[in-house]
């Protein structure tokens, strides 16, 4: 599937959702097109009231200072550096965190979330997707 295809499906579905309150999102992922794809949706569903983007776990762990958090992470498993299971023991926040992998078998799968966690989500996400995650914290759509 192409970029353009991936947006123009993506984009098919063109509301938003009514926020009950604004989150804050960080995207950690190594490719760069799909870090692309997820801020371009985050910033499509117009809850967001800040974005961070990282290309690896390292950078993210590194944002992540004493009291300092994200409503929603949408992180990558493998990464150079620091890989989302590396990052995951080396965070704990109180966030909701969103695996997104290309790894499709539930071993790998159930791996990443013993990890800790809150789901895990095959890539590219798609808006229909990221809403769900959205709604998981208390926004209505």
């Amino acid at each position: 599937m192409s970029f353009s295809n991936i947006l123009d499906s993506t984009f098919l579905c063109r509301s938003t959702i009514a926020p009950a309150k604004k989150l804050s999102v960080l995207i950690v992922d190594d490719d760069s097109m799909i870090r692309t794809i997820h801020t371009i949706l985050v910033n499509r569903v117009g809850v967001v009231v800040e974005s961070q983007v990282t290309e690896n776990g390292k950078v993210a762990v590194d944002l992540f200072g004493p009291g300092d958090s994200f409503d929603v992470i949408l992180m990558d498993w493998e990464m150079p550096m620091m890989n989302g299971i590396e990052e995951l023991r080396n965070i704990r926040v109180s966030s909701m965190i969103g695996g997104v992998t290309s790894h499709s078998m539930d071993t790998e799968e159930d791996t990443f979330m013993a990890a800790g966690l809150d789901d895990c989500y095959g890539k590219p996400l798609l808006i229909k997707i990221l809403k769900n995650i959205l709604q998981k914290m208390k926004i209505d759509d």
